[in-house]
């Protein structure tokens, strides 16, 4: 004996969410070709008139935000699954390298870290250091440099040329 099933392929009402059968409600289209199915002209009117279906106690979105018809949702929930911790390592750095550095205690950390600190500030210092022996021997050079007789600005200068900056 050979049986059927048959499937119906129902549709849901865009307002009260009721289930729509073939050859059943209204179909309409809005201008930006968005289609919208009603279950009947209560529901269409309702929609035109810009009724709120979570206002309206017989509607399938009210029921559903004042926790009506709990027994049907009930079967639905699942429970979510836990997210373990999962550990990976990280570009620059591998994994028993993390490991290693989470499992140090935080004196050893601490200490590390300020004499990598240290380090730092005395290389800043003598590179400080370095540049003002620099500009010291720059600044001995261009003492011996220029005599008694010479003006202070160095060589003497013309008069002023171009005419920027005044008034226009």
């Amino acid at each position: 004996m050979l049986t059927m099933i048959l499937f119906i392929r129902t549709e849901l009402c865009r307002f009260s969410g009721a289930k729509i059968y073939p050859g059943r409600g209204i179909r309409f289209v809005r201008g930006d070709s968005q289609v919208f199915l009603f279950v009947n002209s209560k529901c269409k009117r309702y929609f035109h008139n810009k009724l709120r279906p979570a206002k309206l106690c017989w509607t399938a979105v009210y029921r559903k935000q004042h926790k009506k018809d709990i027994s049907a949702e009930a079967v639905k929930k699942r429970r979510r699954a836990t997210k373990k911790p999962y550990s990976r390592s990280i570009v620059g750095a591998t994994l028993e390298v993390i490991q290693k550095k989470r499992a140090e205690k935080p004196e050893v950390r601490d200490a590390a870290r300020e004499a990598a600190l240290r380090e730092i500030k005395e290389r800043i210092k003598k590179t400080k250091d370095e540049k003002r022996a620099k500009k010291a021997e720059v600044v001995a050079k261009t003492s011996k440099g220029v005599g008694k007789g010479a003006p202070k600005g160095g060589a003497a200068k013309g008069p002023k040329l171009g005419g920027g900056g005044g008034k226009r």
